[in-house]
This record gives C-alpha cells, structure tokens and sequence, in this order.
C-alpha cells in the first residue's frame, strides 16, 4: 500500500510541477513521513527529485537560456552550499510560534515564516495585472539565484523562489521549464552533497525498490507534463506558478509542511 500511494502521489505531483519548476520535494516529503521517520523520508525523497531532475534535464536542458544560467545559476549553486552548511552547523532554531488545530500540533520556524511572506508578494505579482506586466531585469538575476539557492541548501524550499524570480525574468515558457530544471539539477547535487553524512544511516539500501518505482513514476509524470508543455501558453504557466506559490506560501506559513 505505501508504495502504491507513494507511486502515484509522485506520478501526480511531478506532472503538477513540471510546469511551475518547483514543489516535488516539497509536496513529496510529508507523503513520506506518512510511512517512515523523518530523516529516511528527507534523504528518500532526495534521491527521487535528484534523478527526476536528471530526467527533465535530459528532456528540456537544452532549451536553458544560457545567460539567465550564468547569472541566476552560479549565485544559486554557491548559496546553497552555504545554507546547507549552515543547517548542519547551526543549533536548531526555536519555532516562531505554534498552535494546535483539530487536535494536532503546528510549529512555524522563522526561515519557512520568512520564505512564505515572500512567496506570497511575489505570487501577487503574477496575479495582479499592472505587476504581471513588469519583469525582473538581468542585474536582480544574481540576487533572485542567491536567494533561492540559500533557502534551498538551508530548508530545502528553493524551487518556489527560484521559479519567482525566472517567471518574470523575460523567458519562454520552453526556457523557463529548461533553465528552471538546469538551476534545480545543480542546487540538488551541491546540497545533497553536503546532506550525504546525514543519508548515511538513514537507510536508504533498505528501501532501494521503494526509491526505484516512485523515481519511475515521477520520471512518467514529468514525461507527460513535457508533452502537455507544448499546447499550453506562457500565461497558463504563469498562472500556474502564481497560484502554486499562494498554497504552498500558506501551508509553508501555517507550518503543515
């Protein structure tokens, strides 16, 4: 049964994200906890969005916009070392606040409070008109990869402002998804590289065919999602985005995820 419910919510949500950039890791990280402890659940749910990416990477790298790279990917890739650096030397932070609701308990910790005022500025952007005509221009690139790429190594949450600051940065929707996937693939690798110590005990040979058959059925989700990216309109991918940024904002803010 875990598999089957793993499987299909990882089929779902990388067709879901295939066109905003972001949201597997983040969506498929609590389907995990459901079954196992949290740190297996992290270090499984790495290894599914690191080879999805590779993946997507195979299918739509190619389109990458090559400046938007150089400018949003290098700061991405260096801050996201310094963020998961940091969440492994740091203390762990105290939460901001907690609740209880229909008898379960919620904590909000600063970093994901943060991460969800600032999504929800920029999915307003997207959604109101006189904000959706205006663009990022190329020097706030730099920034936009150094932000993401920090929150990414330091909470994991980097693909909401990645895919932010790349909607309004004059893409295609084909260049986006490409340079989205491009930036993602790195940020992956250079952050799992220093979660590595951590993945070590978690025991992921255990479940090594848990780990393959939700990577395949991530893989056929994102494979249909490249296929339905081609009668869809740049707007549609902008709404997308914007309306994803809102729900994640709020259960990131409201501390379910």
């Amino acid at each position: 049964m875990d598999i089957l419910i793993i499987s299909g919510a990882a089929f779902v949500v990388a067709l879901l994200t295939f066109f905003s950039g972001f949201g597997l890791g983040t969506i498929l990280t609590p389907v995990f906890m459901i079954f196992f402890p949290v740190d297996l659940a992290i270090a499984l749910t790495g290894v599914v969005h690191f080879f999805n990416n590779i993946f997507k990477l195979i299918l739509v790298g190619k389109q990458a916009d090559k400046g938007t790279l150089l400018r949003f990917g290098i700061p991405a890739v260096v801050a996201a070392f310094v963020g998961a650096w940091l969440l492994l030397h740091i203390p762990d932070a105290q939460p901001l606040f907690d609740y209880h609701f229909l008898g379960r308990h919620f904590e909000v910790y600063p970093v994901k409070f943060i991460i969800s005022i600032l999504l929800i500025i920029f999915a307003s952007m997207d959604l109101i008109p006189y904000f959706s005509r205006l663009q990022f221009g190329r020097e706030k690139l730099p920034l936009g990869g150094a932000l993401s790429g920090f929150f990414g190594g330091l909470s994991g949450n980097q693909g909401a402002l990645r895919s932010a600051f790349l909607i309004k940065a004059g893409l295609s929707k084909e260049a986006f998804v490409g340079t989205a996937v491009v930036v993602s693939t790195f940020v992956d690798f250079t952050r799992l590289s220093v979660y590595a110590t951590r993945f070590t005990k978690a025991g992921l040979i255990d479940n090594l065919n848990l780990v393959i058959i939700a990577t395949i059925a991530a893989i056929a989700g994102a494979y249909l999602g490249n296929k339905l990216l081609k009668k869809v309109t740049l707007h549609f991918v902008q709404v997308t985005v914007a309306i994803m940024l809102i729900v994640l904002s709020v259960a990131l803010g409201a501390g379910w995820i």
